[in-house]
């Protein structure tokens, strides 16, 4: 891939309960920097007021899993035991480069690394909480899982923060404000020196 081929990735992952979401709900809305925020794909069913396409592709486990095997997924891993897949379309990475925008993306850790390893020029951010404890607080507040799925999150949690060390920042997300402003101030000096 030239250099005038490659994408501008973006990745942003951390633990359940760090806050994704959140962040990249603000930052699409008040970024410099044109974001286009790459719709994951999952086997999960929607929840109460998802919608396909925009907050996931929602696909049978069949059709996930015809599109892995042709070779169109950027990553995809079964997440958090849970029995459901997700993955990043290799077409969602094309729609931003189409829009001469960032392709932005929100994953688990397992696909950042994967991500890492095909974009190695990839910005990536992982997102933290101050404490270990801050996680089990907010979600259980989500009030969304059950007990088992909140213990197996936090057994993640404990695993994925081993690999902070690999992204090329790390941001501990204690004041929503501040943390939007660190990363746009990292997305105005990736987009700067590109």
């Amino acid at each position: 891939m030239s250099a005038t081929q490659q994408s501008e990735i973006w990745v942003l992952s951390g633990p359940a309960g760090s806050g994704k979401t959140t962040v990249v709900n603000r930052l699409l809305s008040v970024s410099s920097v044109k974001l286009i925020k790459c719709v994951s794909a999952t086997t999960r069913p929607p929840r109460h007021k998802e919608v396909d396409g925009s907050d996931y592709y929602f696909l049978s486990i069949e059709e996930f899993e015809r599109r892995r095997d042709r070779g169109e997924f950027l990553e995809c891993a079964e997440v958090h035991r849970s029995g459901y897949w997700y993955g990043t379309l290799k077409s969602e990475i094309e729609r931003a480069r189409s829009e001469n925008a960032w392709a932005f993306l929100e994953i688990d850790v397992q696909g950042a690394l994967n991500v890492m390893q095909v974009y190695p020029q990839a910005v990536t951010v992982f997102l933290t909480t101050p404490t270990q404890d801050v996680y089990e607080q907010r979600l259980r507040k989500r009030g969304t899982e059950t007990e088992d799925v909140i213990q197996r999150r936090l057994e993640t949690a404990r695993e994925e923060l081993k690999y902070a060390d690999r992204y090329r920042f790390c941001i501990v997300n204690d004041k929503l404000d501040r943390t939007i402003g660190e990363i746009n101030d990292i997305l105005k000096s990736e987009e700067d020196i590109r």
